[in-house]
């Protein structure tokens, strides 16, 4: 009999982040887009504390100290200027392929929205490819979640955000 516990990653655990990232990228069919590495997790998880990572792992009741990472919840927080609230953003979500279907994801979303909860968020917000059908039917039917409708994703990256400098020509005093 197994069981699954939560816990936040520590940095012991960006090889199995990194790997769980790179199987999601996989499944996602975009292999070649993870520009992670080790020190940019490192960095901006554990050192300027950006994102947090829960991770689900399976433990063998005969065993109890071997546990086996099966998925990860990677989130940080927004805030909501119409609630007046912070918001837990879920940047990526991932289930080992062996482990869907067997609850992971109910207890990842059970240990987000205990987080959630304890830091006043008004509300849990993701995205989801349009093609993912079974998790967007866990997420509609399971959990309640809602599709918003009208609202598109919009993103700059580098690139574009080095563009932004050339907007205007009023100079800008730093705001950092």
């Amino acid at each position: 009999m197994s069981s699954i516990t939560l816990r936040h990653a520590s940095p012991e655990d960006i090889p199995t982040i990194l790997g769980f990232i790179k199987d999601l990228a996989e499944y996602e069919k975009e292999p070649d887009a993870v520009k992670a590495t080790p020190e940019l997790l490192k960095e901006n998880l554990f050192e300027k504390n950006h994102a947090r990572v829960l991770l689900a792992e399976e433990s063998d009741s005969s065993q109890t100290e071997s546990k086996t990472p099966i998925g990860m919840a990677l989130y940080f927080f927004t805030f909501s200027t119409w609630t007046a609230k912070p918001s837990l953003y879920l940047e990526d979500l991932y289930v080992s392929s062996e482990k869907r279907n067997k609850g992971v994801g109910k207890v990842l979303f059970a240990g987000l929205g205990q987080v959630a909860k304890a830091k006043g968020c008004a509300r849990m917000d993701w995205s989801v490819l349009d093609w993912n059908e079974p998790s967007i039917a866990f997420y509609t039917k399971t959990l309640g979640a809602k599709k918003m409708e009208g609202w598109s994703t919009m993103r700059l990256e580098e690139e574009g955000i080095e563009k932004l400098g050339s907007l205007t020509s009023t100079p800008l005093p730093s705001i950092l």
